[in-house]
C-alpha cells in the first residue's frame, strides 16, 4: 500500500469518471417528484449562477466556478453549445443542470446537483431524467459525467442507478477553499479542513 502526504492547505479527492453509450431504460420517477419541474435558462446572469452554484455545491466544495472570474464564467455559461437549467420547487431555483455539447460526438453532464434539502426527495431523480432526454436527443456517441469523493456520498451510486459505468480513476489535488474564503471554513465538515 502507498500512501501520499497532502500538503495541509490541499484537498484530495478521488474521482471517478463515468459515461453511457446509449440511452438508459427508461424509468418511472417518484411520485413525489410531481412537485418539482426543470426549465431551461437562457444566458443566465452571473450572480445568478454563482448563487445556485454556491447553494448546490457548498457541502461538496464546489468551488471552480466560484473562482473564475468574471469573463471567464461567462465565456463558459453564456457558450451556445453549454446549457444550463434549474430544477424549481416551490417558485425556488433548487437544482442546477450543467451539460456541455462543446465536445464533438460527446455530452459532459458538467454540473448536476439540487440543494441539501431536496436530496433524497424524487428532485434529482427528475433533474437527471431531464438531462439524460435532453443529451441524448442530441444524438452523441457517448454521455459522461464525473464525481469525488467529496460528493454526496450516494452520488456514484446515484449515477450507476441512471446507467451511467465507470471507467476511469483519477486523485485531484487543489488548495483547499475554504482557506482562501471563496467557501465558509465550515463547509462540508465531513472534509477535515488541516491548516498550514
Amino acid at each position: 500500500m502507498t500512501f501520499i502526504d497532502v500538503p495541509p492547505s490541499k484537498i484530495a479527492a478521488v474521482v471517478t469518471a463515468l459515461e453511457m453509450t446509449a440511452p438508459p431504460p427508461a424509468r418511472p420517477l417518484p411520485a413525489a417528484s410531481a412537485q418539482f419541474g426543470v426549465r431551461r435558462v437562457e444566458q443566465p446572469a452571473l450572480d445568478w449562477y454563482r448563487d445556485l452554484f454556491r447553494r448546490v455545491g457548498t457541502p461538496w466544495l464546489w468551488f471552480s466556478r466560484l473562482r473564475a472570474d468574471d469573463a471567464s464564467l461567462a465565456a463558459v455559461i453564456h457558450n451556445p453549445a453549454v446549457e444550463i437549467s434549474t430544477l424549481t420547487a416551490g417558485g425556488r431555483d433548487e437544482g442546477l443542470l450543467e451539460l456541455d455539447f462543446r465536445k464533438p460526438g460527446e455530452v459532459e453532464l458538467a454540473f448536476f446537483g439540487v440543494t441539501p434539502e431536496l436530496v433524497g426527495r424524487g428532485a434529482g431523480r427528475l433533474l437527471m431524467d431531464a438531462a439524460l432526454r435532453r443529451a441524448w436527443a442530441a444524438r452523441p456517441r457517448r454521455v459522461w459525467v464525473h464525481t469525488c469523493t467529496l460528493d454526496h456520498p450516494a452520488a456514484l451510486a446515484f449515477y450507476q442507478r441512471s446507467g451511467f459505468v465507470p471507467y476511469r480513476r483519477q486523485v485531484e489535488i487543489d488548495d483547499d477553499p475554504r482557506l482562501d474564503g471563496t467557501l465558509p471554513a465550515d463547509a462540508a465538515p465531513h472534509v477535515p479542513l488541516i491548516r498550514p
